[in-house]
């Protein structure tokens, strides 16, 4: 479980779930790359987490749909040391501010499903090659992308009536993609770089009542999920516990999926 000298780039780092996967690799001892939009605070969360663990923590700004920006944000990573974990977490959900993004399917627009493919897929393809070579040559080689349930199961629709909520078609593609890749990767960067995703379940953020109790009642352990119930996930696959696992999909769904 220790991670100590050991260096972890998360993207998403100033989200909710970026920062708790950040707290838990913290703990462990790895310093830590946080990767966020400009103007995100990531820089006061790296800030707060390398004084509360007594480890080393930078922010770095990144528009994760331009491609430009991820190769000069990786040139600057690597300039200043090696990477030995990657967590590819951004991604736009389905709550994102997008036009043409939540809507019925026949009002979701090209150019958004465009977007989300580049970010919640093609990001992580790029960062994946970006960054291989650095995780080949280092100590416990590990990725970690951040998939879905709906990557692995279509929507119920029955839980969205009478709310807001949606459930974009990009996003589940996108994610479905993502899971496919990471068991492509793990045979191409085996055995140097260990590749998994964690897939998770419905996550409790204030979503409308009638949408959390029908998805409770949906879920074996009978409630959605909270940021913490993934420290022990990312903690397993990001250190040398899962050193002999390698393209598997660890679904933290509270059973969702074994219906």
């Amino acid at each position: 479980m220790n991670l100590k000298g050991r260096r972890a780039l998360i993207t998403g780092g100033a989200g909710n779930l970026g920062q708790v996967m950040a707290d838990s690799l913290a703990e462990m001892g790895a310093d830590l790359v946080l990767v966020d939009l400009p103007g995100a605070n990531t820089a006061k969360i790296a800030a707060d987490l390398a004084e509360r663990h007594d480890i080393e923590a930078v922010a770095e700004a990144c528009d994760l749909e331009d491609a430009a920006e991820r190769d000069a944000m990786a040139a600057r990573v690597l300039e200043s040391g090696g990477l030995n974990i990657l967590v590819n977490n951004a991604a736009f959900v389905g709550t994102s501010g997008l036009t043409g993004w939540a809507e019925p399917f026949e009002k979701q627009s090209v150019e958004t499903w465009r977007r989300a493919l580049e970010v919640n897929l093609t990001s992580a393809f790029h960062l994946c090659q970006l960054f291989s070579p650095a995780l080949r040559k280092e100590p416990g080689g590990s990725i970690v992308n951040i998939a879905s349930i709906y990557g692995q199961w279509g929507p119920d629709w029955s839980l969205y009536e009478g709310t807001q909520m949606s459930n974009p078609g990009a996003y589940g593609a996108s994610k479905g993609g993502l899971i496919q890749f990471t068991r492509w990767l793990s045979t191409t960067l085996a055995p140097d770089v260990r590749v998994n995703a964690l897939s998770p379940g419905g996550i409790a953020r204030g979503q409308a009542p009638s949408f959390m109790e029908r998805y409770a009642d949906r879920t074996p352990l009978g409630r959605m999920a909270t940021e913490d119930d993934f420290r022990g996930a990312v903690a397993f696959l990001a250190s040398d516990m899962s050193a002999y696992v390698t393209g598997q999909i660890l679904a933290v769904d509270g059973g969702w999926g074994a219906w």
